[in-house]
């Protein structure tokens, strides 16, 4: 038996006699809030080699990290017996949330520890409805793309959307969830009334503002460290039927940023912006890879812009993405709204493509590009991605010093998004760490493939360079979706916010054993907390 198979082979073997003895001691008593301990609990636990082997990696195929077992609750209720069982031992447990496992870095693993498929709650219509005063209750195991088609029977929808939706809603809430509609709206954990968190206690407590607000702050962006999401209170707004989705290029990256800054600056009262905005950069292969994935740009169209950046001579070329949402009662005017938009725009004359689409494709856009990838063989490979939050004041800097410095002869395949987004939208008691002290910062994304040999190397290496560049620069971005290898990187990524953190940990997980891929707080059984 290779080596490795045979670690894999005593570390499960222990802990199935460690499963053995739980069936032997527990009880069929309940605790005092009527949660049941009992050998059924245990008996959730697989440790076949299939399910030991799924929960073993993630979106990323960068990290494995080996878990002893695989819980399949299918209520709250079995969360919390799941964490009383852990740290009722002398050595507890380690346990980590996952839904679709949609980390780069081994963040939703549990080595030596117990993952929790979120899935397995999801049956039925976990989505309940309250049209009068526009929220939902959703479970945190349920897809934000159900979470759509369940609030559209209603003529409602949540205000800001991730670009993904096949990803769950408590995934999203313990990051931060930010797309288009961010600078509008603020991430999606803006729009949270009221929490259901199973804390690292193994206590279910119904948090919200008002109620018990330092784990409801804490538990969003808080990258799983105080508790499992188990429902969010989520609010809505009407739904609209369809979309004028709009992409403008751009050959320089001042009018690009410049513009950009003019549409989320516009307010949601004067009825003149975009509902949505974005941008992204195209570098030399990510116009190639866009024939095989992209649900927007036609061949002759990917022609255009390849004609684009041959004649301008640039290494890279911008553009923006907005939508402007409509009903049938706005139908009449919504291209005399486009029109008057795009002529406040400095765009390359004659590069503004327009698609009308419903309102559900629009959002479910990377869902299409998806089964494209998926048939070419290109979407289960490793996505060494990098995301960062880049002061407005430092992105020209940035612009010079990555696209057109250190990925300047990159041929990546995959997407590079930059798009601002408005800190006053943004609550600083949530956890997420965000720039200070400007008004606006850009999410930039280098969300790239390792799609042959040697890909993942090259790829490491250029955003080892980006982050060192960061740092030689100062030019004080902070990592979104984050990966540090160190404790010290976790203080300086966390800044002001590391004290209260560190001390909400301890009450709330005080024996660390939830979410132990990230790598924040000691590992579970520590007594350095």
């Amino acid at each position: 038996m290779p080596r490795a198979c045979l670690a894999t082979f005593v570390m499960v073997t222990s802990f199935l006699s460690t499963i053995n003895h739980f069936h032997m001691v527990a009880t069929a008593g309940l605790a005092d809030d009527g949660i049941l301990l009992t050998p059924d609990i245990v008996s959730r636990i697989h440790t076949d080699h299939d399910s030991i082997a799924r929960a073993s990696s993630d979106f990323g195929h960068i990290v494995e990290a080996i878990p002893n077992g695989v819980f399949h609750p299918t209520s709250p209720a079995d969360i919390v017996a799941l964490i009383r069982l852990s740290i009722s031992q002398p050595k507890p447990f380690a346990v980590a949330p996952r839904g679709q496992g949609h980390s780069a870095r081994g963040q939703a693993l549990a080595p030596g520890g117990i993952v929790i498929d979120m899935r397995s709650m999801r049956r039925g219509d976990h989505v309940s409805m309250s049209s009068e005063q526009l929220w939902a209750d959703v479970g945190g195991e349920q897809l934000w793309i159900d979470v759509l088609h369940a609030t559209l029977e209603h003529g409602l929808a949540p205000r800001i959307w991730t670009d993904y939706l096949r990803i769950t809603v408590g995934g999203t809430l313990s990051n931060g969830g930010i797309g288009g509609q961010a600078f509008r709206h603020g991430p999606q954990i803006s729009s949270v009334h009221e929490l259901d968190v199973v804390t690292g206690m193994g206590e279910m407590i119904t948090c919200s503002p008002d109620k018990d607000s330092d784990l409801f702050f804490a538990a969003l962006g808080g990258l799983g460290q105080f508790g499992v999401i188990t429902r969010a209170r989520i609010a809505l707004e009407p739904a609209p039927k369809r979309v004028l989705w709009v992409r403008v290029a751009y050959a320089d990256v001042e009018s690009f940023t410049s513009d950009q800054e003019l549409l989320i600056s516009k307010p949601a009262s004067s009825g003149s912006g975009f509902d949505y905005v974005e941008g992204q950069v195209q570098m030399n292969r990510t116009l190639t890879e866009g024939r095989r994935s992209s649900s927007f740009f036609s061949a002759s169209e990917l022609d255009q812009l390849a004609k684009l950046v041959l004649d301008t001579g640039s290494t890279a070329i911008y553009y923006i993405e907005g939508a402007v949402y409509y009903n049938d009662d706005t139908a009449s005017s919504v291209n005399q709204k486009l029109e008057r938009l795009l002529e406040e725009l400095n765009f390359v004359p004659g590069f503004a493509f327009v698609r009308d689409v419903s309102y559900v494709e629009f959002l479910d856009r990377v869902g299409r590009e998806e089964q494209k990838l998926r048939a070419a063989g290109v979407w289960d490979v490793p996505h060494p991605w990098l995301n960062l939050f880049v002061p407005r004041s430092r992105i020209l800097d940035f612009d010079a010093g990555v696209f057109r410095g250190i990925l300047r002869d990159a041929k990546p395949a995959g997407l590079v998004l930059m798009y601002p987004m408005n800190r006053d939208r943004w609550d600083d008691r949530m956890t997420t760490a965000t720039p200070g002290g400007e008004d606006v910062f850009y999410a930039v994304g280098l969300l790239r493939s390792a799609v042959a040999a040697g890909d993942l190397e090259r790829l490491e290496r250029e955003n080892a360079a980006v982050l060192a560049f960061c740092d030689r620069e100062g030019v004080g971005c902070r990592q979104y979706l984050p990966h540090h290898a160190s404790r010290d990187g976790w203080r300086r990524h966390f800044g002001e916010k590391w004290g209260r953190l560190a001390a909400l940990k301890r009450r709330y997980d005080p024996r660390g054993i939830l979410s132990p891929g990230q790598g924040i707080f000691p590992a579970a059984g520590s007594d350095s907390l």
